[in-house]
């Protein structure tokens, strides 16, 4: 089996099997190599439903769940986007294909570097990576059209919604093992939000992310 028919069988009974539709996103996952940003180590997991190890810690989203963030999302050629979580910079670059600008932001230097590297061999220049810790906002070139939280958030801080311009539109995965919410936030006014849950799923949080208040007796 030759890889373009391993990558439409992925589409096929991975991606549209899990009611991603939309033809823009669908032609992306052709277009954008996901195997070319995948470790050496793990190629031949490109194209599992699974979570791909990227090291230190950290994973590539499951390709179902890439895309369907992609449908939900409803990105167009003048939002500005903030990703909290550059890993690979797969992510990152299929933003950036659909986007105006995206601001990236990765705390472990190791993976900034292999995004910059991935964005760089694709020619892909509409992205600007930071180092830093966004897990609880980052305002930095706020207001945003387009949020992804690239893993979870035990309670999502308002830093974030409150970055939204009006019509903005945020993707966080909510709560704590077993049950998380992949939660869809648009901002309808200045502040005042709409909060529709797609699914229920789970993944590793983001490193330093909001944590609940704990009560103790």
């Amino acid at each position: 089996m030759n890889i373009e028919e391993t990558r439409s069988n992925m589409v096929t009974q991975q991606i549209r099997t899990w009611s991603v539709l939309d033809d823009n996103v669908l032609d992306l996952l052709y277009k954008i190599k996901r195997e070319e940003f995948v470790p050496d180590e793990s190629q031949a997991m490109a194209f599992m439903d699974m979570e791909i190890p990227i090291g230190y810690g950290q994973v590539m989203l499951a390709p179902k769940m890439e895309a369907r963030i992609l449908q939900e999302l409803h990105v167009k050629k003048t939002d500005k986007i903030l990703e909290v979580g550059s890993g690979s910079g797969y992510m990152t670059a299929l933003l950036a294909e659909q986007g105006a600008h995206v601001y990236s932001v990765e705390i472990i230097p190791q993976l900034k570097a292999m995004a910059e590297n991935n964005l760089k061999a694709h020619g892909i220049t509409n992205v600007t990576l930071d180092q830093g810790d966004a897990a609880q906002g980052w305002p930095k070139h706020e207001p945003y059209d387009v949020i992804v939280l690239t893993a979870s958030t035990p309670v999502l801080p308002d830093a974030f919604q409150n970055s939204l311009n009006p019509g903005g539109r945020l993707f966080a995965i909510i709560g704590e093992d077993p049950v998380m919410e992949a939660s869809l936030i648009t901002c309808t006014a200045p502040g005042e939000f709409n909060k529709t849950v797609l699914f229920e799923t789970c993944t590793a949080p983001l490193i330093n992310a909001l944590q609940p208040t704990r009560f103790s007796f």
